[in-house]
């Protein structure tokens, strides 16, 4: 498919989703409309999968009659293949072509507001289908990723509407619009769903303000970190995300390589984390490869014993934590001597994901300024970093303006256990290298392969990169701040003083006569002069 038809199909959903912007803010209509899109995911996979099978009986799934008992045999057929390769399953009334063609007529038809048969009739279906998909997966490998993921699709919810009707109409309406789009599924080596649900995710974040930091990268960022934490990899065992948000930092490492063995994420907020298990099974991301987790990764971590290849994370800014005595003793923190501070948990999401790195990985993590050069424990932390462990690669400046949310300027710090380079640090200062646009800024591919490649080749660049020796590192008191190792400093040309004097000069000659030709036309005019 085209990038133009790609741009029409992503217009297209955006129009379905602006069905319910005035009825909702952003946070809320993202739910039904992603929820909605995934089910139709859901439905059209089986679905193709299901045809497969009976392709040697010269059946199609819809065409068989689930309430004949001659059929039985053939649904739990279907049904066991599914849900051992697939991870769920839907009967052939439960797929969503079937329910868009009942609910087609719901929005002309006048119903009677105690005709409960009929006010009930999408919301009720739709309820027993996303219960019955996740039923379906009970007591299998696939449990964990299907449980409560349907759980933001509230179909009571009175922001669909005051009655019962009105919910009806505006959900049998954008179930009707989706029906008629095809995302090309049988394509194989399309990605049409991804690149469109990716869109919308990013539409989404841009509409939902402070909030949006909570679940989405902008992907101007998340293809820098992708490409470093895959340099000069075509495979990667396993990628880990402390703070996956919706999962789209992950799924951008799997464009960087030819493979990604294993996907690992934790997400404190509920909301986040099944938009996260959606868009990895959108993105045709097996059930089996990969592990997303709910819940607070500093105070609960999830994958004890994970030592991944690559470690990518956007986590809070500058977020509290508890810092409790308890994490002295902590494997992930013992080691410093310090925790980070209670108020400013940056560093101990840096500590977390060092500890999960594996000895030949790399780690990269955007991050606040302030972690280059805070002192106390901070400091602590990063000396020990440097001068005891010799972890850190690479300190790389982003222009401010660049994150949905918040306008400050921020950091990426690359980590390796295992450095090729053991005598320095490469700073990066890509502050001033972006387009304006509106009140944002952007990073263009431009402004990306410029930092990627001078990072991947450790090019010093007047003004732009620096390598720092560890011992220069040492004499800044293992200060980190960008601009103590990348002079970005523009000299001025030097000033003419004596030709400033003849262009003031000559300034003074012409007010001179200016004044002279304003006297003159208000004599003539006879008013008086304003001097």
């Amino acid at each position: 498919m085209s990038e133009e038809q790609k741009r029409a199909l992503q217009k297209q959903l955006w129009a379905i989703a602006n069905l319910l912007r005035g009825k909702m803010d952003a946070d809320d209509y993202r739910n039904y409309i992603l929820g909605f899109i995934f089910f139709k995911y859901l439905s059209e996979k089986l679905h193709i999968y299901a045809d497969v099978i009976l392709k040697p009986d010269n059946l199609t799934y819809v065409e068989i009659d689930e309430n004949l008992e001659s059929n039985k045999v053939f649904i739990d057929a279907i049904k066991k293949a599914c849900v051992k390769n697939l991870g769920y399953f839907l009967k052939p009334s439960e797929l969503f072509t079937s329910i868009a063609q009942k609910g087609s007529n719901i929005a002309g038809v006048e119903t009677n507001d105690n005709d409960e048969a009929t006010q009930f009739f999408i919301i009720k279906d739709l309820e027993r289908i996303l219960i019955n998909i996740e039923q379906s997966t009970m007591g299998t490998e696939s449990e964990d990723d299907f449980i409560r993921l349907f759980e933001d699709l509230d179909l009571t919810s009175s922001k669909l509407g005051n009655t019962t009707k009105a919910k009806n109409e505006i959900i049998a309406k954008i179930i009707a619009h989706l029906d008629e789009i095809d995302f090309q599924l049988k394509d194989s080596e399309s990605d049409l769903l991804g690149d469109a649900y990716e869109y919308l995710i990013g539409e989404f974040a841009s509409k939902a303000g402070k909030k949006a930091g909570e679940f989405y990268t902008p992907q101007e960022v998340s293809t820098i970190l992708a490409k470093i934490v895959t340099t000069r990899k075509k495979r990667i065992k396993s990628v880990y995300d402390p703070t996956c948000g919706s999962g789209s930092l992950l799924l951008r490492v799997a464009r960087e390589v030819e493979d990604v063995g294993m996907f690992y994420g934790q997400e404190l907020n509920r909301t986040t984390y099944n938009l996260a298990r959606m868009n990895m099974i959108l993105h045709d991301v097996h059930f089996s490869e990969f592990d997303i987790k709910q819940e607070d990764t500093l105070e609960e971590p999830q994958h004890i014993d994970l030592r991944a290849e690559a470690i990518v994370a956007n986590p809070p800014f500058s977020a509290n934590w508890s810092a409790s005595g308890s994490f002295s003793t902590d494997d992930r923190f013992s080691q410093y001597g310090k925790l980070a501070p209670k108020s400013k948990a940056d560093f101990a999401f840096v500590q977390h994901m060092v500890h999960h790195l594996d000895e030949n990985g790399i780690m990269a993590t955007v991050l606040p300024h302030g972690v280059l050069f805070r002192g106390s424990s901070e400091a602590h932390i990063r000396r020990y970093l440097i001068e005891d462990r010799n972890y850190i690669d690479a300190v790389i400046g982003l222009p401010a303006n660049i994150f949905f949310g918040t306008g400050i300027p921020t950091c990426i710090l690359v980590i390796k256990k295992c450095r090729e380079v053991n005598e320095d640090v490469l700073f990066i200062d890509a502050s001033k290298h972006f387009e304006k646009q509106g009140k944002d800024n952007k990073l263009l591919p431009k402004h990306i392969d410029a930092i990627v490649d001078t990072y991947t080749n450790r090019k010093v660049i007047d003004k732009y990169s620096y390598r720092a020796t560890l011992q220069e590192i040492a004499d800044n008191d293992y200060n980190l701040n960008i601009p103590r190792y990348v002079d970005t400093f523009e000299e001025e040309e030097p000033i003419d003083i004596n030709a400033v004097a003849d262009e003031i000069k000559a300034l003074d000659i012409k007010i001179v006569e200016t004044d002279k030709r304003i006297t003159d036309f208000c004599k003539q005019l006879n008013i008086k002069t304003p001097f």
